[in-house]
């Protein structure tokens, strides 16, 4: 099938969610028990790490982490928000820059100001907008929060992007409010189908039933995405292997004997890595053993990961390489990890 669809159903009796494009599994998400990115806890400060600058908060569910603390002592409330998942073993990751994210607008309670997506380019949408959010009184110098209009705006309906603005503003109004008491969650972040209507904003056709993933074509590309060897355009081949430590990904040429056989399995590496980490949820530290290939030959592997990464939700910092001639990614923890066997 051509074009994008949108899946919403269920996977083993949990909510899941996925994107395909041309007939092709670009995302995927399934629901877990562990807490979601965007949760907003009420926290109690609980004792700090001397040395890190951080302390260790009690929430609902479980510890949490919060870093570079000042004027913070142990027994005080405070708001924070779930920045990702915690690794196995770890406190929960949060924040205190809290934001609340919806299909067309972001509100930043503590960063006052109007902006909006540099995606947006047309002058006369940029200007409709901004007269619009005027016109309703949720914009000017009296405005207590920040607004950030997302890329969604540029073809969406005026009075849609009124209505997500408001309901946004009064929901961070209620929460921000909610300063008193033990600790508790305050707002559950956004699960798959929220998850969904919230980012997969472009057209699309759109496929909603309990057991919309037991499709055939569905589970081949189930079964693809989480195959242990990723066969790349051309004879080259992608493997990952996450560990404790870090995950590492091997490229290999397979059958290509050719001069040019290791720039184009990385270059073919480089286009698919991020779908592949973006599927099975994988972040950290991200160790790539390209396939051999001359030192020239870096930059433009360099061109076509950063260029990859540009398209991905996900924020991945490229390190560089290292003495031995890996490539290191920093990449946040924004997905649960996914395997086959919880697909099953």
């Amino acid at each position: 099938m051509k074009g994008q669809e949108i899946i919403l159903g269920q996977i083993n009796g949990r909510e899941a969610a996925a994107r395909l494009i041309d007939g092709q599994l670009d995302d995927l998400l399934v629901d877990t028990d562990a807490p979601i990115p965007g949760t907003i806890y009420r926290a109690i400060a609980d004792r700090p790490v001397k040395g890190q600058g951080g302390m260790f908060l009690r929430t609902p569910d479980g510890t949490a982490f919060l870093r570079q603390v000042k004027g913070l002592a142990p027994g005080d409330a405070l708001l924070v928000q779930v920045t990702g998942y915690a690794e196995v073993g770890k406190a929960i990751p949060v924040t205190t820059r809290i934001l609340f994210k919806s299909r067309y607008v972001i509100v930043t309670p503590d960063a006052p100001g109007l902006n909006i997506s540099r995606q947006i380019k047309d002058e006369d949408r940029r200007e409709a907008l901004l007269l619009a959010l005027h016109e309703a009184g949720l914009a000017g110098d009296g405005a207590q929060m920040g607004v950030i209009l997302r890329s969604s705006c540029a073809g969406a309906d005026l009075d849609a992007v009124i209505a997500d603005l408001e309901a946004q503003l009064e929901l961070a109004t209620q929460v921000m409010a909610d300063t008193d008491g033990g600790a508790e969650l305050l707002l559950a972040g956004d699960g798959p189908h929220d998850y969904a209507w919230r980012e997969w904003s472009d057209p699309a056709q759109i496929t909603q039933d309990d057991r919309a993933f037991d499709r055939p074509d569905l589970q081949d590309a189930l079964a693809d995405a989480f195959d242990d060897t990723l066969r790349l355009p051309g004879a080259g081949a992608l493997h990952i292997e996450p560990t404790r430590a870090l995950v590492a990904v091997d490229v290999n040429t397979g059958a290509d004997t050719s001069p040019a056989a290791g720039l184009k399995a990385n270059l073919a590496a480089a286009r698919a890595l991020p779908r592949v980490l973006r599927l099975r949820g994988l972040g950290g530290q991200i160790v790539i053993d390209p396939a051999p290939m001359p030192k020239k030959d870096r930059r433009q592997f360099e061109t076509v990961l950063r260029a990859a990464l540009r398209g991905d939700l996900i924020e991945t910092n490229m390190v560089g390489w290292t003495t031995m001639g890996l490539f290191e990614l920093q990449r946040a923890r924004a997905r649960a990890p996914m395997t086959a066997g919880m697909l099953r």
